[in-house]
């Protein structure tokens, strides 16, 4: 965060953010959502900072695995302490947690994790007064073991089994083939003592479907593994090289009758079962885990803009006039083109991130009250997002640190830990394809109602108004209109592909084989509608009517070139219906470069509002004081690899083959 007072900033960074033509304390009240909300985010990062510094840790990239893995588990202690001492909320945490560790995927304790948030939201009353407390002292560390080795997304094909016996009242858990042991859960390897375990319940020789059950693992007090259990970690990976993602057999393991989740559905004493309300009722921990990925997309892409803005008006390269001076990287419009959107979609990002969080917190309201009705809309709407922010995140981030050149390959630069952090989010709690297909079905679903009759409601209420053949806009480009272009799109395609569907199912062929010969356009037809809903909410966020004069400039004219980017990059989408003419396309490219234009003076201004702290950031390109080149000598000082002048390797390999070819020595060169 800014603490200009206590360092000497980079000319070229502090001339940037002299220009700035807006209020940058400003937007960042209007991010946190408040000056009070600032002023608690700022007191718990300050105090995360100070705790991260008297650690005096060693950089990341410079630790050993088990170094990682240990550091990772030392800093969760120190959270879920400061988290009780202080009695934090779970918002509170994160925000002190995110500061504390950032980008590091090992969340244990009390409140993190699909643990806890799973016994809350699908234990009994009485399950819930035995373990809750467990978890909370951390007697109880457990992790949400679903993935399995032949299985992750398609949660109705786990092979795993628990077959209840009437006769001891207990369920006897198996994961009976190889494809069926748990593989990829987080913290399970050396971490967990207990995990909810997804598998096929048998009752009375019948299968029920997947349900949740709590197995214990390892001794509560040694730690050491149970018999039956077999546990341990799947090693290292492409990224999250601190978390002890595992693999767990099962052969035989009886837990007690009360150990299966029974909120909603039931086993009985004799075996009988009683089915829930709603199959899909028990799915609530992944839309909750999504909303999570959702928001960090956002935030990691802003992280990224942030390092390669700031190393942009730092570094200087290639003379624009023979004879002149180097210019500052961000002034080449190429380079602007490359940043300059990826920093709009992150204020869009975390602006449709905060629209899913209240639409989740609503609907949850009603599903704990009872109420089913909106839980199906709930999950396709976080299907779809996760998806496509995911999916972006992921891309935009290896643009910005291609953007950063040859510096950005490092791991100084903190933008491929970064990536390897967010890449992962498109394949875990759903594979991002599928995302797109869930969100699919509830599209066609409410589109077919929608021809029946139905008035719709929330997010896909646009289906039912009446769509203009062709853009009204004139040399004005007005977000209304852009917004209008991206519901249109959005409605077409849905039309169409439900067009394709229905002519797929009159040929005679399985409404299976249909859907899976539409399903390429259908995840056109779900990206294009996720595409809307963030463009809706972004420009519903910068049209608010409080909002300060110089800030709502800027965020507009990001909000400009969010939609216009999109549009861009989707063209063939928008004029494929002639929605848009040639002379319109002309218009938004122009547009679009003279956005860039307005951007360029607040770019650095814009990353600033964030108030990332550089412990956040862990990059020596995107340090707040921009001394760059300083802190890349230093990280290079500290390696590791540089403690001895000579390597045992040249002696061991090198010196003797030298040698023995030629005896010559260095005094006689």
């Amino acid at each position: 965060m800014a603490s200009a007072s206590t360092m000497t900033v980079n000319p070229d960074l502090q001339k940037e953010r002299d220009r700035g033509t807006f209020d940058v304390e400003k937007l960042t009240h209007f991010i946190d959502g408040g000056p009070k909300a600032t002023a608690r985010r700022r007191y718990l990062q300050n105090m995360a900072i100070k705790d991260l510094k008297s650690m005096n840790l060693k950089p990341w990239a410079f630790r050993t695995r088990e170094e990682q893995y240990d550091t990772t588990i030392r800093k969760q202690v120190h959270v879920v302490k400061r988290s009780q001492e202080l009695g934090l909320t779970t918002q509170e945490i994160n925000i002190y947690e995110d500061t504390f560790q950032p980008h590091e995927n090992n969340r244990i304790g009390p409140r993190n994790g699909m643990f806890p948030p799973t016994i809350e939201k699908q234990a009994t009353q009485e399950q819930k007064e035995k373990f809750l407390p467990l978890i909370k002292n951390m007697t109880v560390i457990g992790c949400y073991a679903q993935t399995e080795m032949g299985h992750g997304t398609f949660i109705r094909g786990l092979e795993s089994t628990a077959t209840y016996d009437p006769k001891t009242k207990e369920f006897i858990l198996n994961t009976p083939t190889i494809t069926s042991m748990k593989f990829w859960p987080g913290d399970l390897g050396k971490t967990v003592n207990f995990c909810v375990f997804l598998a096929q319940l048998y009752t009375k020789g019948k299968c029920h479907g997947i349900h949740a059950f709590l197995l214990p693992l390892r001794d509560i007090d040694t730690h050491k593994s149970l018999p039956g259990i077999e546990v341990g970690d799947i090693g290292p990976k492409f990224g999250f090289g601190e978390n002890d993602n595992g693999y767990l057999r099962v052969d035989n393991v009886r837990i007690p009758r009360d150990y299966m989740l029974m909120r909603y559905a039931k086993v009985l004493e004799d075996g009988t079962y009683i089915e829930p309300k709603n199959s899909k009722i028990t799915y609530g921990t992944l839309v909750l885990s999504r909303t999570a990925l959702i928001n960090w997309s956002g935030t990691y892409l802003a992280q990224a803009c942030t390092i390669a803005i700031r190393y942009s008006s730092v570094r200087r390269q290639t003379e624009v006039s023979p004879g002149g001076p180097e210019a500052q990287v961000i002034d080449y419009q190429t380079q602007q083109n490359k940043l300059f959107p990826l920093l709009a979609k992150a204020y869009a990002f975390t602006f449709a991130a905060r629209a899913v969080l209240e639409t989740f917190n609503r609907i949850n309201a009603q599903i704990e009250a009872g109420n089913l009705d909106h839980m199906t809309e709930l999950h396709a709407l976080c299907a779809g997002l996760k998806g496509m922010l995911t999916d972006e995140a992921a891309t935009g981030i290896e643009v910005c640190r291609l953007a950063c050149g040859g510096h950005g390959y490092s791991h100084a630069s903190g933008i491929p830990k970064m990536y390897t952090s967010v890449t992962v989010f498109c394949t875990v709690e759903g594979e991002n394809t599928v995302m797109m297909l869930q969100m699919a079905r509830f599209l066609i679903k409410s589109y077919k109602q929608m021809r029946s009759g139905k008035q719709l409601q929330g997010f896909v209420a646009y289906l039912g108004n009446r769509q203009p053949a062709r853009s009204s806009m004139t040399t004005d480009v007005t977000l209304q209109c852009l917004q209008e272009a991206y519901e249109h799109r959005a409605a077409r395609l849905i039309k169409e592909t439900a067009g394709i569907l229905e002519m797929h199912q009159k040929s005679g062929i399985s409404p299976e084989e249909a859907w899976n010969r539409t399903a390429t356009q259908l995840t056109w037809a779900a990206s294009a509608h996720s595409h809307a809903y963030v463009v809706k909410t972004f420009v519903s966020k910068v049209t608010k009517d409080n909002l300060d004069t110089g800030v709502r400039a800027v965020m507009t004219s990001l909000c400009l070139l969010y939609c216009l980017h999109g549009i861009r990059e989707n063209l063939g989408e928008f004029i494929q219906d002639g929605f848009f003419n040639s002379k319109q396309v002309t218009t938004l490219t122009t547009k679009m470069m003279s956005v860039l234009a307005d951007i360029r003076p607040n770019a650095v201004s814009l990353v600033d509002a964030f108030e990332f702290s550089d412990s956040q950031l862990d990059s020596c390109l995107g340090r707040y004081d921009g001394n760059v080149y300083q802190a890349l000598y230093e990280y290079a000082k500290a390696s590791p690899f540089n403690q001895k002048d000579v390597t045992d390797s040249f002696h061991k390999y090198i010196k003797p083959m030298r040698d023995s070819k030629s005896g010559v020595s260095s005094s006689k060169l």
